[in-house]
Formats: structure tokens, sequence, C-alpha cells
């Protein structure tokens, strides 16, 4: 069931009032336009019949008139040759061919009637589409932009991340402990260290600045 009757309401409708007490403006705003465009299919078409039976009903006018022309000609010979009763005759085919003609213009005016109507409703038809879809590009770029806040979220406080920041807690733990292993060599000098304790010291502390230097570059490419 469509949400307008027809032309009156949707040229009647507050787009805007319909969008704010939808439960789901998107699909309103997409059924409101649907059904604007069909009507507005639908009301061309009947101009443009109106616009073909005004031509068809011009043309019987035409024919008219010319009908009367020749009735007329038709009565002048018949009197001419003394033909009273042809005469009158062609004349009363006269007179049908002029009532005849008088009546389709009446039908033509009333045909131009609706066709201004038409063209009215077309135009105001137009309009209502237009403030639709603007309406419905205004949604769009709103969902769009909650869709990126969304993901933007997910990236910056969703468990990946919070799970990379708890190795990098640890990594700076394990970075703690070797220093302290090395501050606490330092102390007393009661026990000398010796040349393998120097290079064994060495790599441990390049072991550790290199996995903690991995762990800050993938901190930093999730964060972009």
């Amino acid at each position: 069931m469509g949400i307008f009757s027809r032309t009156r309401d949707i040229i009647a409708a507050n787009v805007n009032d319909l969008l704010d007490r939808a439960e789901d403006p998107a699909k309103m705003i997409r059924m409101i336009i649907m059904e604007m465009e069909e009507t507005l299919v639908e009301v061309r078409a009947s101009a443009a019949r109106t616009i073909a039976d005004q031509k068809e009903l011009r043309r019987a006018v035409i024919r008219a008139e010319a009908a009367q022309a020749n009735w007329a000609d038709k009565a002048e010979l018949a009197l001419a040759k003394g033909r009273e009763d042809l005469a009158k005759a062609a004349l009363v085919e006269k007179g049908k061919a002029k009532s005849f003609a008088e009546q389709t213009q009446g039908e033509i005016a009333a045909l131009d009637q609706a066709l201004m109507l038409s063209e009215a409703d077309i135009h105001k038809l137009e309009q209502k589409l237009r403030e639709a879809r603007s309406r419905q590009n205004v949604l769009l770029n709103r969902i769009e932009s909650a869709t990126q806040r969304s993901r933007l979220i997910e990236m910056t406080k969703g468990p990946r991340v919070e799970e990379a920041f708890a190795r990098f807690e640890v990594m700076e733990r394990r970075a703690d402990l070797a220093e302290g292993r090395a501050d606490a060599l330092a102390l007393g000098g009661t026990s000398p260290r010796t040349l393998a304790d120097e290079f064994a010291e060495l790599s441990a502390d390049d072991e550790v600045s290199a996995e903690l230097a991995a762990m800050k570059a993938r901190l930093s490419k999730a964060a972009e």
C-alpha cells in the first residue's frame, strides 16, 4: 500500500514531518521517492493523452468547418437549379456540421483547462521530488558519517588494540627487568664481569630493543 493516495496527497505532504515520524527514515525516503516518481510518470502520461485528444479534436473541427463550406456550396447550387428542397436539406447538414464544430471547440477548451492543471501538478511534483532527493542525500551522508565514526571507534578501542597495548606493557616490563639485572650486576663490585657477560648483555639489550621497536611500529600502524 502506498504512502500517498495520489497527486493531491503528494503535493500537500510534508516530507520532513513524514521522515521525523518514521522508524526507518532511510527506507521511508526511498518509498516516498519511488511513489513520487511513479505518480509523476502517470501525470505526464495523462498529459500526453490529453494533448493527443486535443490534436484529434482540432482535426475534427477542421473537417467540420470544411463540411460547412461544402454544404453551403451545395445549397447555393441547388437553389440555382431550382431545387429548393435540396438546398434546404444541404443547409440542415451545414447546421449539423456547425453544431458539431462548436461542441468540439468546447471539448477542446475543457482539455486545455485539464492540461493546464496537469502542467501545474507536474511542476509541483518535480519540486517535491527534488526536496525528497535532497533529504535523501542528507540522510545518506549522515549514515556514512556514522559508519565511519563507528569504524574509527572499533579501530582505536577494539580488542586488537587493547591486546597490542597489553603486549607493549609486557615488553616494557621485560626491558625493565633486563635493565634491572644489568644494574644489579654493577652493585657491590664483588662479581667482576667477564667479557662473555658484556657480550651477552649487549645481545639481550638488542633483542629487547628490536622487539620493542616492532611493537611500537604495529601500534602506530593500527592507529592509522
